[in-house]
């Protein structure tokens, strides 16, 4: 049921109107200060006043209207979930604008636009006030939040203790980061720079934490000058071992400290040629405080040096992807074999157990997002998580898909598949092979150095575009180690955005092709890739070239394939892929009679 927003909304606008803000529409982002992809429960205002549950979009809220702008993930999601208070805006669609179109085409000249501006990137409070000119309308920014002063039962912030992540995992000091840093701000001639992105901060320092759920990051901010570094964070988050780990050369200030010292910054910077490095991701809120005239906006470095894993974390990667792969077995074994005694689960029954499984693993650490466990028509919700009492009956007659992950000390998992415990149709095997088709295209694919993945998605989608099918969502993203399993700058699917971007070894990023027809079933297959040099029989131009190594160890879901659409190559691919899962995971689950059997079931050559 659509969470009923109207007192809400009233509320909302009745405080628009009030002489202390008169403004004609209000930004509601998904994003928190940060602009974290996921969120604490005290940062959920996008959620709390639109009752839209998924993890991107946007809401605008006037005086007389509601619209709620997300892409093609949440598209069927978003639908069940605005009640009828609220517009969908399907972005990328015909005809459908973005948000800051929207706010040029769509609200009253001269219009008075609020927004909390730490909710809202540089990059996007520049792109929207030059936008807004061309209707005179203009930017309000407003220090404190309208749906915090509304939202009487908002939840605390979170106060979970930070700790350290170990050189064992890591593979690189904290120290050396720091020195890798100050030598990159000195080349820059800046006096410093500011990191806001929560994972890029735990990165650097290693550390980690629990303050958003699944993501083992903590609330923070960071000042990395030449010789010197400044962690903002909550006092109390720190035990005597997190302060030994950083040692006399980190200096620890109040998190709620960094916007006066920046201010203070800016000041002095006013004083000399000097500036502080600011990436366009960080919110408008830093860059008021220290002074548009005193900062260089700069691609992150931290995002880059962080993308490429060094090799205590590649070999991480592969130990905790068997692992996971393990667990994985289990709970389908199981499932499946639940299912074939007439046992009746739900959706949140399943994922249950299969965090419980995943639990028993080494170095388990909690989940790396909400299991997407979904029975037949769910599937085709492209981010569903299943809560009770609405979960559906698990359906044997029906394509289940299951897409989940596992944080562990040595690396982050994702993985998807679909499997079906009774007879699919003809055209549900055809769909999935389709898909299928587009995994092994990618997964096999051999490109010159400088390739990005912008340019290898059409490797995932020839095979859906024979019959006419396609899908909404990326084909890949970057994964952190022991850290968010979504993790840029790099990529791979439509976005303009991943053309900026080249691949390069040490990289990690999925490939999860799918397919899904509302109101029937979803497909989608996933599994994480780590970008390595290839060696070619010849090297034009002596660019260099790089293929993949899959790290996920999961069998693929032998009764959706149809054979004979596979030519010789893919039939290959998947009994070698087979091989190396029985190779792998046999040994891990020799103590379960029920998943062996399973397994050498799953694994036998087609």
């Amino acid at each position: 049921m659509p969470t009923l927003t109207g007192e809400r909304l009233d509320a909302l606008r009745e405080l628009m109107k009030t002489e202390d803000y008169a403004i004609d529409a209000y930004l509601v982002p998904t994003e928190d200060a940060h602009q974290s992809e996921y969120i604490a429960d005290c940062d959920k205002r996008r959620y709390w006043i639109s009752g839209f549950t998924g993890s991107a979009g946007f809401a605008v809220v006037s005086l007389d209207e509601a619209a709620l702008f997300t892409d093609g993930r949440y598209f069927l999601q978003a639908s069940e979930e605005l009640d009828s208070n609220w517009t969908l805006m399907k972005q990328g669609l015909p005809n459908v604008p973005t948000w800051q179109n929207y706010l040029v085409h769509n609200l009253p000249a001269g219009s008075r636009i609020g927004l909390d501006p730490t909710l809202i990137s540089v990059a996007d409070a520049s792109q929207l006030s030059d936008e807004l000119k061309a209707s005179g309308s203009s930017l309000v920014p407003i220090q404190k939040n309208l749906i915090d002063i509304i939202w009487k039962e908002r939840p605390d912030a979170p106060k979970d203790h930070v700790f350290v992540h170990p050189i064992e995992f890591a593979g690189k000091s904290h120290q050396e980061k720091l020195s890798d840093l100050h030598a990159h701000i000195k080349s820059k001639d800046a006096f410093g720079l500011i990191v806001s992105a929560l994972d890029e901060i735990a990165w650097l320092f290693n550390l980690r934490g629990s303050d958003i759920e699944c993501n083992p990051v903590f609330f923070s901010y960071a000042i990395i000058t030449q010789t010197g570094s400044t962690l903002y964070v909550d006092d109390a988050k720190l035990s005597d071992s997190v302060r030994e780990h950083l040692g006399s050369e980190v200096i620890i200030r109040s998190y709620a400290d960094v916007f006066d010292d920046l201010r203070k910054i800016g000041s002095e910077l006013e004083e000399s040629n000097q500036k502080l490095l600011i990436n366009a991701k960080t919110s408008l809120s830093v860059e008021v405080a220290v002074g548009k005239e005193n900062v260089t906006e700069e691609r992150s470095i931290i995002t880059d040096l962080k993308a490429i894993k060094n090799e205590t974390e590649l070999q991480g990667f592969r130990d905790c992807h068997v692992r996971d792969g393990a667990a994985l077995i289990r709970y389908f074994a199981w499932l499946e074999d639940q299912l074939k005694q007439g046992a009746v689960l739900d959706e949140v029954d399943a994922a249950d157990r299969l965090e419980k499984f995943r639990s028993a693993e080494e170095h388990y650490a909690g989940l790396s997002f909400d299991t997407i466990s979904s029975t037949g028509p769910n599937g085709a919700i492209i981010h569903y998580s299943p809560e009770k009492p609405t979960a559906k009956i698990i359906d044997p007659t029906l394509i289940y898909l299951c897409d989940s992950g596992g944080q562990y000390k040595d690396g982050t998992t994702d993985v998807t598949r679909t499997l079906h415990f009774g007879e699919p149709t003809a055209y549900e095997k055809r769909c999935f092979t389709r898909v299928l088709q587009g995994h092994i295209a990618i997964d096999a694919a051999v490109f010159p150095t400088g390739t990005t993945g912008y340019l290898l998605d059409p490797f995932a989608r020839q095979a859906l575009w024979k019959d006419g099918l396609d899908f909404l969502h990326g084909t890949g993203h970057g994964v952190g180690s022991f850290l968010n399993v979504h993790e840029g700058p790099h990529g791979i699917g439509i976005r303009i955005g991943y053309n900026s971007t080249p691949l390069a070894a040490g990289m990690s990023v999925t490939n999860e092709p799918g397919y899904y027809e509302n109101g029937k079933f979803g497909i989608r297959i996933e599994n994480v890739l780590l970008v390595k040099k290839i060696d070619t029989p010849h090297n034009f131009n002596d660019r260099g070239y790089l293929g993949f190594e899959h790290v996920t160890i999961t069998p693929i879901g032998l009764s959706l394939i149809d054979v004979e659409l596979l030519s010789a190559e893919e039939k290959e691919w998947v009994n070698t892929y087979h091989a190396e899962c029985l190779k792998k995971l046999g040994p891990r689950v020799a103590d379960c009679s029920l998943t062996t059997a399973w397994l050498e079931k799953e694994t036998m050559p087609i």
